[in-house]
């Protein structure tokens, strides 16, 4: 699945975070704890119904000992060019932890969705 929208990057989203968090042998109430976050935002996060704030998702990453742009990596391949243009997003995401997260997603859309 590539990136093209808003739904898409949910869904990846939420699918590594649940591909992640089994792979360590976490629950959710396990990570949640770890996350100290309610066992029911975490499902919200994980199920794509809720959006995760920049400190959040530096927390998730920490508690699954990940790099935070493991979480928005697709899991199939996608072009080179298409490839670049997200780790380039996530790398001035993971950098500079921008304030708003919705529009930085916005933004990281449009431009992919400009090289597609």
């Amino acid at each position: 699945m590539g990136i093209t929208n808003e739904a898409n990057l949910r869904s990846i989203l939420s699918q590594n975070i649940k591909r992640f968090r089994k792979m360590k042998g976490l629950s959710q109430e396990k990570l949640a704890e770890k996350m100290d976050i309610s066992t029911n935002y975490l499902s919200d996060v994980e199920r794509g119904r809720s959006w995760i704030s920049p400190f959040s998702l530096v927390k998730l990453a920490n508690a699954l000992e990940i790099e935070v742009y493991e979480l928005f990596r697709p899991q199939e391949k996608v072009s080179a060019d298409v490839s670049a243009t997200v780790s380039k997003c996530l790398e001035d995401f993971s950098s500079s932890l921008r304030v708003s997260f919705e529009k930085s997603i916005k933004d990281s859309m449009r431009k992919i969705q400009q090289n597609l």
